[in-house]
């Protein structure tokens, strides 16, 4: 576990992040082990039909031909997992404009993980991609470890350590490769980015996905899906220090951001989906506690042969 210095205000505002977590979570995860965080389990279980939405490599052939019907065996649950959390805190994720910047969004979204996963005394690991490379922080079970963890997050979210000049366009592929290779058991790994990164990437989540459970937590801010009127703006890419005068008072150009922007999205869902990964948005400008909460809540739907579908808000 790394050493560093903890400050007073990054103390107090991960003790609220806790408290608001335990209240407005808590009920979403806790009860019969059927929550967020079952382990997918590698013996099979009971055979039952399938719902359209089930996982495919879960039917049973045998079964499905003795009875004419389609069955599926629901794997039995593991009560131990191995929770990683990758978190990208590169430049762009500095940006943000109602709510607070989507580096706290990242923060708010690995610590609603993170203690959901150590109330059931799972192991919880983190790989975080930062400007210079990769951080990884290995698999503990406990709440400080989780808590060191959280402060380094809230650490490297500060200005201060943020690279100047940019470091350039991020690259996920490595956090992902590493977290391959640190995370040889079979668990569940949550994304947390905005996926504005070098092209390239799908072949490692998908490996990702065949081995893991995966859930890619998209990080969105409102100025980037649409351009509001307000004159001439300068705009900064906050990894290359690319600058931009753009006139929004222009009616086409704010249209041809936003279709832009649109078909930006639609491809990063098309990217996680294809993958084999659970897709969640969260924006800076909503309650992401309420997001998550009606995740967590699909998640333990599906758990009981509910229709299979991700939450994109």
């Amino acid at each position: 576990m790394r050493a560093h210095h903890e400050q007073p205000a990054t103390r107090r505002v991960l003790a609220q992040l806790e408290l608001l977590v335990n209240q407005r979570l808590a009920g979403a995860v806790h009860g019969d082990y059927q929550g967020l965080f079952p382990g997918p389990g590698n013996e099979a279980g009971e055979g039952r039909l399938y719902v359209p939405g089930d996982d495919v490599r879960l039917i049973d052939w045998n079964l499905t031909a003795r009875t004419t019907h389609t069955h599926v065996r629901d794997p039995i649950r593991d009560h131990e997992l191995d929770v990683w959390l990758v978190v990208d805190l590169s430049a762009s994720q500095s940006f943000g404009t109602r709510g607070g910047e989507k580096r706290e969004l990242a923060l708010f979204g690995a610590a609603a993980f993170g203690f959901a996963a150590a109330w059931l005394a799972n192991r919880i690991g983190a790989v975080l991609v930062v400007d210079d490379g990769t951080e990884v922080w290995p698999l503990r079970s406990g709440k400080i470890h989780l808590q060191a963890a959280l402060h380094r997050i809230a650490q490297l979210n500060t200005r201060d350590a943020r690279p100047d000049p940019p470091a350039g366009r991020t690259d996920l592929r490595p956090a992902l490769t590493q977290v391959a290779t640190v995370a040889p058991r079979r668990g569940f790994i949550a994304v947390l980015s905005d996926f504005l990164v070098e092209p390239g990437w799908y072949n490692e989540l998908h490996r990702l996905c065949q081995r893991h459970t995966v859930v890619a937590v998209e990080l969105v801010d409102p100025l980037e899906m649409r351009l509001p009127a307000v004159g001439s703006l300068v705009v900064e890419d906050p990894e290359t220090g690319e600058r931009l005068t753009v006139d929004t008072l222009d009616r086409g150009l704010r249209e041809r951001y936003e279709e832009a922007a649109r078909q930006q999205r639609e491809g990063i869902a098309r990217v996680l989906r294809n993958a084999g990964a659970e897709h969640l948005r969260l924006r800076t400008d909503e309650d992401w506690i309420g997001q998550l909460v009606r995740f967590f809540q699909l998640r333990r739907h599906r758990q009981f042969g509910y229709r299979r579908s991700s939450w994109v808000a």
